[in-house]
């Protein structure tokens, strides 16, 4: 029945189109003969009718920047990814479900329950502000809020062209997010899954008695003449303990959500409720704890209501409420603790004190300190939409989103610890007010002419985002195991940090507000001829509040494209049903930047002096620049579609390039006398490139009736390149260690490279290391090589190490239906980007070691190479090529495997659909660096690279189910 009910509809299509294009009124006859004759043929034969394909795959529609356009004529450079990409992964955040899913799109995934993702689109955008989403017109940069379960499409902007209509904020690339709605009959979903989640590939440390071994070793190395003192034995130390072990547990994450869709009348409506916990990998323990739980209560609302035929309303709803526990960095301090020493103290009971290195015990840090933090959020957006003079349609949309996510952190007394270390409990509060709006007004007019295609936009937008901040403090608040205790009202010495100078002055935290405003004109112009011949033009003149010198900016864009299979000379080919070539230019602006809009004066009480007697005065600490203005960046791209196999197989390649400039960041500015930041002045200070290619291939087709085969993969190359510092300046930046940095920012180098020494081995004998001209050097030490051949090691002997940044990534999959069972399995990986191991680095004095330093370390000549020996000497721990490691990596992204009941069962139990599927995200990578994962979530795309206590990345393996009634 199935098969005679596509057949009879397709009939319906051949005939209209038959009676339409190419026969009279009075033919109607021969145009059912037509029809009767085709009911006899297979629908997946050769034989159908490549018009009538074509028609089906121009169908497919894409959301664009304040509407949407046929697929085939977009001229610019858009991902697509659909609901049925992210059903169904065990993520809160949609956006983790799309990595590796589409081609110049990098998503960096964070371990952390509930945490936000890093989104690179063609590189790096700006060293500021976030990509923005549009959800259902609201404009965002952080939808943690958002159900993935309640996504219909998303779109994600990749060229300057599709990213220019939405102007200042979308600098660092923009994602259309469009959300389910209800029509019809109504609808109910239930979507429900069960899983754990388990932290894989954790570093291996040395044991207790490799520690005090190693300890021992150092002394030998570092101490001249030690004492028998100096060294420590088992008898003192007897502890075993395995700290990151006894932190980290398996855990569960669950999710529920229902959802309802239909028609009321004339009233459309979707509505949905969900909940969601994941109690993290952190483990809870007996004290007051703060592990890394997250979970999200959510609810949505879309209606539509048609007044008339011109005339729809609307209102897009959204609410979430959000607990966050915040551990406070436990897993550093696991790598570091001596495993020489317990958990509790078997003398006193309490936690083991530990000794031998300013570390507090990790497990009593998890269990004692507490810090949470939660938000509700409400978004709500209201439009009209009002169609008039047959052409014409106005819209406005106006939304609101106001969240105020606060925070506590308490650290308690530590009774553990000697008395003369033992200090007051502290609560610190911190309560945030975001009140941000957006109202845009459209106005759009769309015009066939014959064979030319018209369609006219022209609006005017508003943006207000505004934020506060008030910051408490207390000491001696007794926490009893309650958030109700934590209050500051029943602590001592309350103070509130409304005042920002007297935060900044005490070193205590500061309360911050801060609006900005950007106002915007823009227009568009969409023109086609016969679906051959395509233009796209847009421009947009943006105000931000936040330039004080050339506010105004304007920013164009055009692309156009050529669909060459539709020319009369294609028409005989059977090889492309679709082949279209396309190319873009466009320019767009952020004036989301960094900036000060003061310089600090220090008063002098007797600064100036007249004959005998001395004045107060002032003199301007900080220098700032007054007049920083846009960033902006332009960029290109060229791209060819292709459609083979009756739109079965679609190809699609794109060179892009990308130029950012006026960039906002510091600079060294050493010459600045008396100043306090010489090396951190913030000005429109780089310039730099992303380019490369992209290639995406997917291939969808029914192989029988009962047989379904997708098959996708897509490959990113990537190349970034600063290309201009303010006065040929640099910057050395990001984490340190002893004043050495790790980053630095130059011409020539790519964002956030590593600058230090090469390693060119390990000194095997002392007069190796004396003949080197590196100072103090001696057997067992890392050997620098001397780059500028002048026979003395030092600053100048530094180079650059690797970027973090990936020379391509790619992505593949298979999803394959036979029968009631379906299967998919997703493939993603990095190759060419480096990882700076910092958690390997940062050494004071005594901390563990990792097994890989224990199994090849120097201990004599010929022992080693590749590792130094082992000492707590500042020369060592200089950076260098060592702690610089391979972030390359492959990984199973997910593998899910689904039943569905058959119809007939279904309809016996009076469902629509029933699904149970089992799901592993996550459960294998392939890769060689020394941590957890190769995969750096940092937000500082400066310091993108570099592993700094990193939370991390787990196997998730669920079971889950999908009701529809």
């Amino acid at each position: 029945m199935k098969r005679i009910k596509r057949r009879l509809s397709f009939v319906k299509i051949v005939i209209v189109r038959i009676k339409l294009n190419y026969m009279k009124q009075s033919d109607l006859k021969y145009s059912c003969l037509i029809a009767v004759l085709y009911f006899g043929m297979n629908v997946n034969a050769q034989t159908t009718p490549r018009d009538t394909l074509k028609e089906q795959k121009i169908e497919e529609v894409v959301m664009i920047g304040y509407g949407s356009q046929k697929k085939e004529n977009v001229t610019g450079s858009i991902g697509m990814v659909s609901a049925k990409d992210l059903a169904d992964k065990p993520n809160a955040n949609p956006l983790n479900s799309v990595q590796g899913k589409l081609a110049g799109v990098n998503i960096v995934t964070s371990g952390t329950p509930g945490g936000s993702p890093r989104v690179d689109i063609r590189g790096v955008g700006s060293l500021s502000g976030n990509t923005v989403f549009i959800v259902d017109g609201m404009l965002t940069e952080d939808i943690s809020f958002l159900n993935p379960q309640d996504i219909e499409s998303m779109s994600v902007l990749k060229d300057p062209s599709s990213l220019a209509i939405f102007g200042a904020k979308a600098a660092n690339g923009a994602v259309i997010i469009k959300t389910k709605t209800g029509k019809g009959k109504p609808v109910f979903n239930v979507n429900s899954y069960l899983g754990i989640k388990t932290v894989t590939n954790v570093p291996k440390m040395v044991n207790g008695d490799q520690y005090i071994e190693l300890y021992n070793e150092k002394v030998r190395n570092d101490v001249p003449n030690p004492q028998p003192s100096d060294f420590i034995t088992k008898a003192q130390y007897p502890g075993n303990t395995n700290w990151l072990k006894e932190i980290l547990r398996t855990s569960i994450i669950n999710s529920n959500d229902f959802s309802a869709s239909g028609s009321l009348g004339k009233l459309n409506y979707y509505g949905s409720v969900g909940y969601l916990q994941d109690e993290g990998n952190l483990a809870a323990g007996t004290g007051i704890n703060s592990g890394s739980g997250f979970n999200r209560f959510n609810t949505k609302l879309n209606l539509s209501y048609k007044i008339t035929d011109n005339i729809t309303i609307g209102d897009n709803f959204s609410f979430s409420k959000t607990r966050t526990d915040v551990a406070q960095n436990p897993l550093l301090d696991a790598r570091n603790a001596p495993p020489a020493f317990d958990i509790i103290n078997p003398a006193t009971g309490d936690y083991q004190y530990i000794t031998l290195l300013n570390v507090p015990n990790p497990r009593a840090k998890l269990d004692l300190y507490r810090s949470q933090v939660r938000q509700e959020r409400l978004l709500n957006n209201v439009w009209a939409e009002i169609k008039f003079l047959k052409d014409f349609t106005f819209r406005s949309s106006y939304t609101s989103d106001n969240y105020s996510p606060s925070q506590y952190e308490y650290t308690p007394t530590l009774l553990y610890v000697p008395a003369s270390n033992q200090k007051q409990s502290t609560l610190i509060t911190r309560n945030n007010r975001y009140r941000n709006y957006v109202w845009d007004n459209t106005i759009n007019w769309k015009k066939d002419f014959g064979n030319h295609n018209l369609e006219l936009l022209a609006g005017f937008s508003r943006i207000r985002d505004s934020r506060s901040e008030d910051v408490w403090t207390a000491k001696n608040v007794n926490y009893n195991g309650t958030n109700g205790s934590l209050n500051i009202g029943n602590g001592t010495d309350i103070f509130n940090y409304h005042d920002t100078a007297a935060a900044v002055t005490d070193g205590r935290p500061e309360a911050t507000q801060d609006q900005q405003r950007i106002e915007s004109f823009f227009g568009r112009i969409n023109y086609d001829y016969a679906g051959k011949y395509l233009l796209n033009a847009s421009v947009r003149r943006d105000a931000s509040s936040q330039i004080s010198t050339d506010r105004y900016k304007t920013f164009p864009a055009v692309s156009v494209g050529w669909v060459v299979s539709k020319e009369a000379f294609m028409s005989e080919q059977n090889v492309f049903d679709l082949l279209k070539l396309r190319a873009s230019w466009g320019k767009l602006g952020n004036p989301k930047v960094k900036r000060d809009f003061s310089p600090i004066v220090t008063n002098i009480g007797g600064g100036v002096y007249y004959g005998n007697n001395g004045y107060p005065a002032g003199t301007v600490d900080r220098v700032i620049d007054p007049s920083i203005g846009w960033e902006t960046t332009t960029g290109s791209d060229f791209g060819v579609e292709m459609a083979f196999l009756n739109n079965k197989l679609k190809v699609e390649g794109t060179y892009y390039n990308k130029e950012s400039k006026d960039i906002v960041y510091a600079i060294n500015q050493a010459t600045i006398s008396g100043a306090s930041n010489p090396y951190d002045f913030t000005t429109n200070a780089y310039s730099f490139k992303n380019k490369g290619f992209e290639v995406s291939v997917n291939y969808n087709a029914n192989l029988s009736e009962s047989v379904k085969l997708g098959v996708y993969g897509n490959f990113t190359s990537l190349k970034n390149e600063i290309t201009n510092v303010y006065q040929d300046s640099f910057l050395e930046t990001g984490a340190s260690l002893f004043g050495n940095s790790i980053v630095r920012l130059q011409a020539g180098q790519a964002v956030g490279s590593y600058y230090g020494y090469e390693v060119a081995g390990v000194f095997q004998t002392d007069a190796e290391a004396a003949a080197s001209g590196q100072n103090g050097a001696k057997a067992g030490w890392f050997k620098f090589a001397d780059l500028d051949g002048n026979g003395v090691i030092d600053t100048r002997d530094k180079t650059f190490l690797g970027s973090p940044i990936p020379k391509g990534t790619y992505g593949f999959g298979i999803n394959l239906a036979v029968h009631s069972i379906d299967f998919g399995i997703d493939f993603q990986g990095v190759f060419g980007n480096k990882i700076y191991n910092y958690n390997r680095e940062q050494r004071y004095g005594n901390e563990s070691w990792d097994l890989d330093m224990y199994n090849n370390r120097w201990t004599g000549a010929g022992t080693s190479n590749t590792n130094s020996m082992i000492t707590s000497n500042q020369s060592i721990i200089l950076p260098s090529s060592f702690y610089v490691e391979d972030g390359s990596y492959f990984r199973i992204r997910n593998i899910q495997i689904g039943y569905n009941l058959p119809s007939s069962i279904a309809q016996s139990l009076s469902v629509k659909k029933l699904r149970i599927y089992l799901s592993a995200q996550n459960p294998f990578t392939s890769f060689k660096y020394n941590g957890f994962s190769p995969e750096i979530m940092n937000t500082d795309r400066v310091q993108m690279g570099i592993d700094n206590n990193i939370y991390p990345i787990s196997a998730i393996y669920t079971m889950g189910m999908n009701l529809t009634f």
